[in-house]
């Protein structure tokens, strides 16, 4: 395995350029790039020619660098372009679906945990773990984590590095299953009002001339002060509001940033933020499609098996529940899928998937309602292992 940063940013960049060659030129056109950028990263990972994670025993710098510096600087640039009319359209029912979204998580896992026999197949932590993944799949890593350390699961390397790895291997199907499910249910899909920013069924949106741009040297080094700055100022001032016992994420912080900057006429004229920014986007998604490490879940025996059938459970549940209420509520695919892969997946791969379905109105509230599942995600997942697992098993 090489863990070289510069041959691995070089391979992410190929694979990258191969994934927009295949959409361009043959019948994954119906598939989009988004979805083979995940699918060619995760094959190349499993094969051993990249890292298939980034752990303390070994890091992957690049990998790292990505997820903290180059997600947050991809949704900046994509903010810059934002419409606000537009996001008051589609804001009041996808922040609806995504609180339905995460009751359906909590569902999830009580069904997951009972269906595995969590206390007798994973033991006394079953309840942490289920808190956990409660979390995660209401904000992200960091609620995870959050309760990870605080019930001393990351003492327990096996069951840890476990959850970890199941955690990677479905927020990745769940990519690829929003990706996939606007196009195969739109045609049975009822709404309430046909949006007019919402693409007809079976349109295929590759997106060149709106990712193209004539740029300047002087555009380029100026969108990438632009943003470099801003996630450096939101990160200083989440530091500084935590010091004085206020918690702001700082993804908020720049969405605010880059709102106030969207409304500056010179800056919103700068040529190459949209290029930058979905050049960005697609390593993210590169990333998350070479956590999907398929050996390592087969290495933890059968302890890995419940763990994925406890995951997948989870994510069948939250889809049903979240997917139903929208079907129900006749409320737009897009928006459901959108608010859905907040849940699994966060702001960032929520904010891509709306870029990915053609839908820009839906940009900045797929990363406003990632950012309430930071927030919401710790408090729900503690009430999962403190009051419901244990009320029910």
């Amino acid at each position: 395995m090489i863990y070289n940063d510069v041959y691995i940013l070089a391979v992410l960049s190929l694979l990258i350029a191969a994934s927009e060659w295949l959409v361009r030129r043959t019948v994954l056109k119906h598939v989009g790039t988004a979805l083979v950028v995940i699918l060619l990263t995760a094959v190349v990972a499993n094969l051993g020619l990249l890292p298939t994670g980034s752990t303390d025993e070994n890091p992957v710098a690049a990998y790292d660098w990505i997820f903290g510096v180059v997600a947050p600087l991809s949704i900046l640039w994509l903010l810059l372009k934002v419409n606000l009319r537009d996001v008051l359209r589609a804001g009041l029912p996808i922040i609806a679906l995504f609180l339905i979204g995460s009751a359906g998580t909590m569902a999830g896992v009580l069904v997951g945990m009972w269906l595995v026999d969590g206390p007798e197949s994973i033991g006394p932590l079953y309840n942490a773990l289920g808190g956990m993944f409660v979390g995660t799949y209401t904000g992200g890593s960091v609620n995870f984590n959050a309760l990870a350390l605080n019930y001393e699961v990351i003492r327990e390397g096996v069951l840890y590095g476990g959850a970890v790895v199941v955690d990677n291997i479905i927020t990745t199907g769940w990519m690829i299953a929003t990706l996939a499910l606007p196009r195969v249910l739109g045609p049975l899909w009822a709404r309430r009002v046909q949006d007019e920013a919402a693409p007809e069924r079976g349109d295929v949106l590759l997106g060149i001339e709106e990712d193209t741009e004539s740029m300047h040297p002087m555009d380029v080094a100026l969108v990438l002060a632009l943003g470099l700055g801003a996630v450096w100022i939101s990160d200083l001032a989440s530091e500084a509001l935590a010091g004085l016992g206020v918690a702001l994420p700082s993804i908020i912080i720049l969405t605010i940033l880059a709102l106030v900057l969207a409304q500056i006429p010179a800056i919103t004229r700068l040529q190459g933020a949209r290029t930058l920014a979905m050049y960005a986007v697609y390593l993210f998604l590169a990333v998350i499609g070479a956590f999907c490490d398929l050996k390592a879940l087969g290495g933890i025996g059968q302890l890995g098996i419940t763990l994925l059938l406890f995951a997948t459970t989870i994510a069948v549940v939250h889809g049903l529940v979240t997917f139903g209420a929208g079907r129900l509520l006749r409320i737009d695919l897009d928006i459901t899928a959108v608010a859905s892969q907040a849940n699994i997946g966060g702001s960032t791969s929520a904010l891509a998937l709306a870029r990915s379905l053609g839908r820009e109105d839906l940009v900045l509230p797929a990363v406003l309602i990632g950012a309430l599942g930071n927030a919401l995600g710790t408090f729900l997942g503690f009430w999962t292992s403190e009051q419901l697992l244990p009320w029910l098993l």
